[in-house]
């Protein structure tokens, strides 16, 4: 059911997008307005990983520069029968993670420094599950592309501003058509970007808890993800706000409301969701755990249930 609404959301976000052009030009801007949105896709489709990393400043890491952060992603990616992604660090205290690449081959996962100092190694564990969840099920791709067609919709509403304001026939609805273009239209993809977000959040913390085994390594790194980014400010993420939904909590603002205006659920609802899959018997092995043993998670915080801590990666990310 999420795959039929994200694909329904994709599609009301082209349609919007060929709106636009049409309420600028007709149905000649409505075609051009295709043609931009297709190669836009394509070029989004190519470098988009690497244009997000370039813009948080991302540094590649091995086995040798970070080595337990390097072996938890190996583990989990064999856990979830993916290829090994490229591995990333940010230099920012700000706790957050986010993948990214066009399919399970072209991958690269990120953590920031601040998430590898604070946060133990389970729930490392189950912020990079959470993210191959997202490379697994193709996310990064339909992420990328609508954050592509997003930006593209803003910058048609600063064309109508310039161009669209004639009174000839190209454009068939006159001052109101701009109007709608300038105002209307960013509102409605920024609308249709968050709910796509929204939508694939939940399906990834449930994978990711799946490939990791334990819901509550992810529940409880979500309650320190949550604080630390109410309380670091982050200047990329707020320079390349469209990149936002790509974290794995909105890096911008310390957002509580489960509402239409978010791009993430609200973090209390999805440990809830996680703290019913441990209740229904999930977990008991761990990403790295053999066959038959089973992790301690003794009762700690406000949501439940918090992993024990068995160690912290050594230094800022190894």
């Amino acid at each position: 059911m999420n795959y039929i609404k994200t694909a329904m959301l994709l599609a009301a976000m082209t349609a919007l997008f060929m709106g636009i052009g049409y309420m600028i030009g007709g149905q000649s801007g409505m075609m051009i307005a295709l043609v931009v949105a297709a190669a836009m896709n394509v070029f989004s489709y190519w470098n988009s990983d690497k244009m997000v990393l370039r813009m948080h400043h991302a540094q590649e890491v091995d086995e040798r520069t970070a080595p337990e952060y390097y072996r938890i992603v190996r583990q989990l990616a064999a856990n979830a029968d993916l290829p090994m992604p490229r591995v990333y660090v940010i230099d920012n205290p700000q706790p957050n993670a986010f993948a990214t690449g066009r399919n399970p081959e072209n991958a690269a996962v990120a953590a920031t420094t601040g998430l590898l100092n604070m946060l133990s190694a389970e729930e490392v564990a189950g912020v990079m599950a959470h993210e191959l969840a997202h490379v697994k099920n193709r996310d990064t791709l339909i992420m990328t592309i609508t954050a592509t067609i997003a930006g593209a919709i803003s910058m048609l509403a600063n064309f109508a501003f310039f161009f669209g304001g004639n009174r000839d026939n190209n454009n068939p609805l006159g001052f109101v058509g701009v109007l709608l273009a300038m105002i209307v239209a960013p509102l409605a993809a920024m609308l249709v970007q968050m709910a796509i977000s929204r939508t694939r959040e939940y399906a990834a913390d449930r994978m990711g808890a799946e490939i990791c085994g334990e819901p509550m390594w992810l529940a409880s790194a979500l309650h320190k993800i949550a604080g630390g980014v109410e309380r670091i400010h982050n200047p990329d993420a707020e320079h390349n706000p469209a990149t936002a939904h790509m974290f794995i909590i909105n890096p911008l603002s310390g957002e509580r409301m489960d509402n239409l205006f978010s791009t993430h659920p609200n973090t209390d609802n999805r440990i809830n969701e996680l703290r019913k899959l441990a209740g229904s018997g999930m977990g008991g092995g761990g990403y790295g755990a053999g066959p038959g043993s089973r992790t301690s998670v003794p009762s700690s915080g406000p949501w439940g249930s918090a992993p024990q801590a068995t160690g912290r990666p050594r230094g800022p990310w190894g």
